[in-house]
């Protein structure tokens, strides 16, 4: 059965969406509007994340595939998720090479060195659920890429005001690190909890021991955006 999330997009965008999508924490709920997975990503050529991606091109997580079809005229681009209406979604809007996979066994769906760049914005990174599990994911992403190969991911920063004002937010002892635990609900039907593993920058830079990435760039968001990052990884 489809989740929540993948249906309520594939509503949106067929015009048969009937009711809000909510994220729940308890009985605290927010409705952000399905709307922001669907804005257009066009960033111009000088701009800071196009300077760091070539093609062939990952985007994993790609959602309704807004960050896949600003770059598949540059860059050849697979787009990746895990739910057949998503992949449905992508299609018609026109994502050219839409695949459904788990970014989380990307060995199990690529061949090594199949992508010279990665994308994965979006927070989804977070979903790898431990530092255990962000190195596993860092160390299949470095076999699918190229030996020069660039990968450019995100995140919340968890020592953050804004991220620690969030509505699934709890801190974690530990310095760098914190939980989201989050339910998402739409039509009748209460998603199985998602567990996001925050990282702070310096964390991700931990967690590349031993994967063949360094981080190479760190950039944070403005604009109420100042909680959200984006780290560039290099091959090392």
């Amino acid at each position: 059965m489809p989740g929540p999330f993948a249906q309520a997009l594939y509503d949106h965008h067929f015009g048969e969406q009937s009711g809000p999508l909510r994220y729940r924490n308890g009985e605290e709920i927010e409705e952000p509007g399905v709307e922001i997975y669907f804005d257009e990503a066009a960033p111009e050529p000088d701009d800071w994340l196009p300077a760091h991606l070539d093609g062939p091109l990952v985007d994993l997580g790609a959602g309704a595939g807004r960050h896949a079809l600003a770059f598949q005229e540059r860059h050849g681009t697979v787009a990746v998720e895990r739910s057949d209406l998503l992949v449905e979604v992508m299609e018609d809007r026109g994502v050219r090479d839409a695949r459904r996979a788990d970014m989380f066994a990307l060995r199990e769906h690529f061949e090594r060195d199949r992508f010279r760049s990665a994308l994965a914005v979006g927070t989804q990174t977070s979903l790898a659920r431990s530092m255990r599990g962000l190195r596993a994911f860092l160390g299949d992403l470095a076999y699918v890429t190229a030996p020069d190969g660039t990968a450019v991911i995100d995140g919340f920063d968890p020592d953050h005001e804004r991220t620690r004002g969030k509505l699934d937010y709890y801190e974690d002892p530990s310095d760098g690190l914190a939980y989201r635990v989050m339910q998402l609900e739409y039509d009748g039907t209460l998603s199985e909890p998602w567990l996001y593993r925050l990282f702070s920058p310096d964390r991700v830079r931990e967690a590349t021991a031993g994967t063949g990435w360094r981080v190479a760039d760190v950039r944070y968001g403005d604009d109420g955006w100042d909680h959200l990052f984006e780290v560039t990884l290099e091959k090392r």
